[in-house]
């Protein structure tokens, strides 16, 4: 659901309605938990369904955690990786 305005969905119930936000959460360790506790990786189904099972859960794990170190970063700003950069053809 979105606050954008739609010809489909009145104004008037789109101004008088509660708006609420959710935030990543702060910290590695609350990303990751975080992560874990979302669907799908939250269903046991879901790691039993893998063909590899082995090589499955660890590369799970470094995907939650690349992502919750890219959300960190993204809070320090300028000094994070939120700086603009043109890639040419020598990259």
């Amino acid at each position: 659901l979105t606050a954008y305005p739609s010809d489909d969905f009145p104004v008037a119930i789109l101004q008088s309605s509660v708006k609420i936000t959710s935030e990543a959460p702060r910290g590695l360790r609350a990303n990751l938990v975080g992560s874990f506790h979302a669907d799908p990786l939250s269903n046991p189904d879901f790691y039993e369904g893998s063909i590899i099972p082995n090589c499955f859960k660890p590369l799970l794990y470094a995907l939650c955690f690349f992502h919750a170190v890219v959300q960190e970063r993204c809070r320090f700003g300028p000094l994070g990786w939120n700086i603009p950069y043109e890639f040419n053809q020598n990259d």
